[in-house]
């Protein structure tokens, strides 16, 4: 299987045509569809389905989980290449970070200006997602760097902490009755519709602080990322338990945040692969890290 046919096969699922396809890898379009069939029965796979009507190509089972393999494959192979293509008397290359929400990223953003600043030629790339996700692409080495948000397993990883810690509450509409109290008890969720992080269900980190099963509240909906659970809340749909600062709820904003009584925190840290070889923009990112939160 190689990587060139690999290409050819993600511009076919990006086009969702062969004529398309064969134009942007400027080849012809018989070229291209002997490839993708000899790519075919080289795995025993049928990977696309040609429209009848409007030729327009769809992706099999079998198509679709080649695609997520193919995109890290080639990921991975233009992430080494630009490392071994950096010159050896400048600091340059990309470096790729993954995160999710946090305010804590502010932080990381800091450090990634101050690095930028002495050395412009290095590139951010930055990925947002739940920490399964994003801690599966570290794992395959497509990321450098993952900032995860409460608790995880360390035990695979290196890692350095942030002095920073997230907050968990309610988030609600202003109008709502709830909103007159300053902090959310666990007495105020009973018979709440509240939408939880599907992280924070995984890892449990809301139990101890519930001193009870949190199956026990009625949790009308799961959520990977914050903004769209924000929507459902501004649509009466219900409450959402969520870290702080994530929202805009100041000016005209109808949401407001309540902290959860006794505070709840989320720990913060920057993970990376143990005995992890990193590029040189890399190594100098984590120094940068270790100089500017030591």
């Amino acid at each position: 299987m190689e990587l060139r046919v690999l290409r050819y096969f993600l511009a076919v699922a990006r086009t969702e045509s062969f004529s398309a396809a064969a134009e942007s890898l400027h080849i012809t379009q018989p070229t291209l569809s002997r490839q993708i069939m000899e790519l075919e029965d080289e795995l025993g796979a049928k990977l696309l389905i040609r429209g009848k009507r409007n030729h327009k190509i769809t992706l099999t089972e079998d198509g679709l989980l080649l695609r997520k393999r193919a995109e890290e494959i080639v990921t991975l192979s233009d992430k080494t290449t630009a490392e071994f293509h950096t010159k050896e008397d400048t600091i340059s290359g990309d470096i790729y970070i993954g995160g999710g929400e946090t305010d804590a990223m502010r932080l990381i953003a800091k450090a990634a200006k101050k690095l930028q600043q002495e050395h412009p030629a290095i590139c951010f790339h930055l990925f947002s997602g739940n920490a399964e996700d994003l801690e599966d692409l570290l794992d395959k080495g497509l990321l450098d760097f993952c900032i995860v948000i409460g608790a995880t397993d360390l035990k695979k990883y290196d890692f350095l902490p942030l002095p920073a810690t997230d907050i968990w509450g309610l988030l609600m509409r202003k109008e709502d009755p709830l909103a007159q109290k300053k902090t959310i008890t666990p007495q105020d969720l009973e018979n709440l519709p509240l939408l939880v992080s599907r992280q924070a269900l995984k890892h449990n980190e809301l139990t101890g602080w519930n001193k009870q099963s949190i199956e026990k509240l009625h949790i009308a909906a799961t959520y990977n990322l914050i903004y769209n659970a924000a929507l459902m809340v501004d649509e009466g749909f219900g409450y959402a338990l969520a870290l702080d600062k994530l929202v805009n709820t100041t000016g005209d904003s109808t949401l407001c945040f309540r902290p959860l009584e006794p505070q709840l925190e989320a720990h913060l840290n920057v993970v990376w692969k143990k005995y992890q070889v990193f590029s040189k923009a890399a190594e100098k990112f984590l120094e940068q890290l270790q100089k500017q939160f030591s």
